[in-house]
C-alpha cells in the first residue's frame, strides 16, 4: 500500500469498526437480527445461584498451595482493575494505529476486527455489535512480539495478567482432573498448550432489543477464564430462559468449553451463553481461552469409559473441531453432531 493511499484505507477501516462510527450514523439495518434471534425482553432475572468457588480454602485448612492460588487470584484481579487501558485502546487510540492492526484474515495472529471472527464481514447476513482485539498470549515469549505496541503499557499489563491466568487455569484443570478421576497432570501439555486473549468492546447501542454483542454459543476450547468488567451483559441459558450473570467485584467467570465436555464424556457440560448490549454505557470483557494444540487428539478419557458409561464421542483432532465450529456459529445444537457416536447415544 502506498503511503498516499493510507488515509483512504484508514477511513474505510474506521467506518467498519462500530466503536468508531456508532455515534455518527443512524442504527444500521445490517445489525438487526431476525425476530427469532433477537434478545427478547431486555430485563432478565439475574442468576443468584451460580457456583462461587473460593480457591483459597478455609483459614483452618490453608496450605501452601491454597495460599498460592489465593495470591494468583489476587494478582489477576489487581491487573483487571487496570484494564481501563482496553477502553483507551478502543476509544482513544488514533485511527491510524487501529487501522494498522485491523484485519479480516482469520489466520492473522494479532488482529483487530469487527462483528464475527470469520473474516467475512461483507458476506455476513447480519453483523454483531462488537469490536474485538484477539491475539495469542501463551507461550508468552513466542507471541508477545505480535501484540499491539500502543497503548504503551499494553505488553507489560497483558503479559503479567496472562502469566497469572495461565497458572490459575492450570490449577483449575488439575482440580477438575482430580474430581473426574482421570489422574494428575491429565490436562497438561498438548491438551492445554495454547491460550488466546479475546478483548470484546461493546459500545452503547441505540437499539439493544434488535441486535446482540455475541449470539448464543458455547466455547469451542477447553476452559475460558473471563474478566467481565463491571457492566452487565453476559447471559446464560438455563432451564429454558436467559438469565444474567451479575459481575462480581472479586470474581472471575470460568466457562467449561466443548473440549472439556467431550473429554469428560458428557459429565461436564458447556454452558450456552451470549452477550447483550445496552444503550447507556460501553462494556468490555477479556476472555482467556485455554485450548489444545491444533494437532492434539481429543477423545473421552479412557478412565471414564466402562459398560455403564459407554463412549459418547469419537476421537478427532482439535483443528478439525474448530473448523467445524466456525461453520455452525449460533447453531449450538449442531456443533457436536459430527463428533457423536450416534449408535451409542441412541441405545
Amino acid at each position: 500500500m502506498q503511503r498516499d493511499d493510507f488515509p483512504c484505507t484508514c477511513l474505510k477501516t474506521m467506518e467498519k469498526l462500530i466503536s468508531s462510527s456508532y455515534k455518527e450514523r443512524p442504527f444500521p439495518e445490517t445489525y438487526i437480527f431476525p425476530p427469532d434471534a433477537r434478545p427478547g425482553k431486555l430485563a432478565v432475572p439475574l442468576c443468584n445461584n451460580i457456583p462461587v468457588i473460593d480457591l483459597g480454602g478455609g483459614a483452618e485448612e490453608a496450605s501452601e498451595s491454597d495460599d498460592r492460588r489465593t495470591y494468583i487470584l489476587e494478582q489477576i484481579l489487581k491487573a483487571s482493575q487496570e484494564f481501563g487501558f482496553f477502553q483507551e485502546f478502543f476509544e482513544e487510540l488514533p485511527a491510524e494505529d487501529k487501522a494498522s492492526l485491523y484485519s479480516e484474515d482469520p489466520n492473522k495472529s494479532c488482529r483487530l476486527f469487527t462483528s464475527s471472527s470469520t473474516g467475512n464481514y461483507d458476506g455476513e447476513d447480519v453483523h454483531i455489535w462488537r469490536d474485538c482485539l484477539k491475539h495469542p498470549c501463551h507461550p508468552l515469549e513466542e507471541c508477545k512480539h505480535v501484540w499491539p505496541q500502543k497503548p504503551i503499557r499494553y505488553g507489560e499489563l497483558v503479559g503479567a495478567c496472562s502469566t497469572q491466568v495461565r497458572e490459575l487455569a492450570s490449577n483449575i484443570l488439575e482440580l477438575i482432573g482430580e474430581g473426574l478421576g482421570v489422574g494428575a497432570g491429565y490436562f497438561r501439555d498438548e491438551l492445554s498448550q495454547q491460550m488466546l486473549l479475546s478483548v470484546n468492546y461493546y459500545p452503547p447501542c441505540p437499539e439493544p432489543s434488535l441486535t446482540l454483542g455475541l449470539p448464543k454459543h458455547c466455547d469451542p476450547n477447553l476452559i475460558t477464564i473471563l474478566l467481565q468488567g463491571d457492566v452487565n451483559g453476559l447471559q446464560v441459558f438455563k432451564d429454558g430462559e436467559w438469565i444474567g450473570v451479575e459481575p462480581l467485584p472479586h470474581a472471575l467467570v470460568v466457562n467449561v468449553g466443548y473440549q472439556l465436555q467431550i473429554i469428560s464424556n458428557g459429565k461436564l457440560k458447556s454452558a450456552e451463553h451470549r452477550a447483550v448490549t445496552n444503550s447507556s454505557e460501553a462494556r468490555i470483557s477479556a476472555g482467556f481461552f485455554v485450548m489444545p494444540s491444533n494437532d492434539c487428539l481429543i477423545e473421552p478419557a479412557a478412565a471414564l469409559i466402562n459398560a455403564s458409561n459407554p463412549q459418547l464421542y469419537k476421537g478427532f483432532q482439535y483443528k478439525d473441531f474448530f473448523l467445524n465450529f466456525g461453520t455452525k456459529l449460533g447453531k449450538t445444537e449442531q456443533v457436536l453432531d459430527r463428533f457423536k457416536l450416534q449408535a451409542r447415544l441412541a441405545s
